[in-house]
């Protein structure tokens, strides 16, 4: 028995684009430092061919991994909980891993209408290229005493608390300390002595906790002439959240439970 052989040498191309088809070029233009070099910062672009639903991480990878090893930057889980990839994209504070390409620059004619501007977050002192020192912001992390405080012995079980005390501080338990929207605050950039929005958000998180019994301490801290009265209400931290989190109307929380006593 004979077996149909089907010609496909003739087919159209139409249904079969180059893999490569759906690339887009884009620029990157990064602000570089390097302490060992320079004293001062300077912007360096880079091109790529890029799908433009790949993220704004994937870019910093194929820079450094195929133009220029020593590009230098923060990055551990790559999917939005570690928090360590907070940087300025666009003049606006950002993780790099939740930021599509797409989202950021126009696509026209196959490249990217503009470069995409990306940078260190501002506030804190830039070690190298995307990196800041974090220490001061941790320091203001722990500050706050971010953790259960109680009295008595220890229990025999958990310490059950119903769903409605739950919720009264569940938004700011989102929190992944990736200083986005502390690094957007201007009283912080002017003053960085200012406990900054991340740690008024932890200890938030634990004054309106119904088990905690530290309340009363944290309050005192905050009401210190670099702590919660420092806020000036410009939303900055909360649209730079990207956990959500509505940290001015938290901010505004802990000023009430610290002239009203209730918490």
């Amino acid at each position: 028995m004979s077996t149909a052989v089907i010609d496909t040498s003739d087919q159209s191309a139409a249904g079969s684009e180059p893999a490569a088809s759906h690339l887009v070029t884009v620029t990157f233009r990064i602000r570089r430092f390097n302490p060992e070099v320079s004293a001062e910062s300077a912007w360096e672009d880079f091109t790529l061919d890029i799908d433009p639903k790949d993220r704004v991480l994937d870019a910093l990878h194929r820079i450094k991994w195929e133009q220029d090893g020593t590009l230098t930057f923060r990055r551990s889980c790559a999917h939005g909980i570690c928090g360590s990839d907070a940087m300025r994209i666009n003049g606006r504070n950002r993780l790099a891993c939740k930021t599509l390409v797409k989202d950021i620059t126009a696509i026209k004619d196959g490249k990217g209408a503009k470069p995409i501007l990306v940078e260190a977050i501002k506030g804190l002192t830039v070690l190298k290229d995307l990196v800041v020192d974090m220490e001061p912001f941790f320091q203001a992390y722990r500050d706050v005493m971010p953790f259960l405080v109680t009295s008595g012995n220890e229990p025999t079980r958990e310490r059950l608390q119903s769903a409605e005390d739950r919720e009264r501080f569940d938004d700011t338990t989102k929190c992944i300390l990736c200083a986005a929207c502390t690094s957007s605050c201007p009283v912080f950039w002017n003053d960085g002595q200012y406990f900054g929005p991340a740690a008024i958000v932890n200890a938030h998180r634990f004054i309106f906790d119904s088990r905690d019994e530290a309340g009363e301490q944290r309050l005192e801290i905050l009401n210190d002439k670099d702590g919660v009265w420092r806020c000036r209400t410009t939303f900055n931290c909360t649209d730079a959240c990207p956990r959500g989190i509505e940290v001015t109307k938290a901010i505004q929380e802990v000023k009430r439970a610290l002239i009203t006593r209730r918490f």
